[in-house]
């Protein structure tokens, strides 16, 4: 019999305890991390997450038509205009606003990177130990299986070669003469 959808009724599953300590942990990095974001950083980040939304492109293809029609517009109606073809004014304005969205992704970009940075050196870290923990727990299997009297005793090189700790610095050598090799 298939399981109904879980409604709104239904309260959620529990979660093992190491999940809620691990979301636990991943919630206080992040509140450590903006707690040590300066304001400034808080308030260029805001200004990029405006300028790089939809409604920030459509306003500003909105005002360059609305500029290039009233420069046009004026003329005809025999008014004076405030930025003739090729429109100087627009193309300050245009390369203004440029250079404000460029820099402020730049920069919060570059904490972004920092963060990324974080998460890769923890994803390595995670790594590490869980290749330790599963050589370890190969090996402990191996041993198991010779101390037990009704298995048969074979050699496994596999196993043998998978239950021996991966040296890190070595690994990491490796990595670089490869990538040494590549360039």
């Amino acid at each position: 019999m298939d399981k109904a959808p879980q409604g709104a009724d239904e309260p959620a599953p529990a979660l093992p305890p190491s999940v809620n300590e691990n979301i636990g942990t991943i919630a206080e990095f992040y509140a450590r991390n903006e707690e040590h974001t300066s304001t400034t950083q808080k308030v260029v980040e805001k200004i990029a997450r405006f300028l790089g939304s939809p409604g920030y492109v459509i306003a500003n293809l909105v005002l360059v038509l609305l500029w290039i029609g009233a420069n046009v517009c004026t003329e005809e109606l025999g008014w004076q205009t405030f930025d003739e073809p090729p429109f100087f004014w627009l193309q300050g304005l245009v390369s203004l606003n440029s250079f404000v969205i460029s820099t402020t992704v730049l920069i919060r970009q570059n904490r972004m990177s920092r963060l990324a940075d974080h998460h890769a050196h923890l994803d390595l870290q995670v790594n590490l130990l869980t290749e330790e923990k599963t050589s370890k727990i190969i090996a402990l299997l191996e041993e198991l299986r010779r101390d037990m009297p009704g298995v048969r005793q074979k050699t496994d090189r596999e196993a043998e070669e998978l239950a021996k700790h991966a040296d890190a610095k070595s690994v990491l050598s490796a990595i670089e003469r490869e990538q040494g090799d590549c360039s």
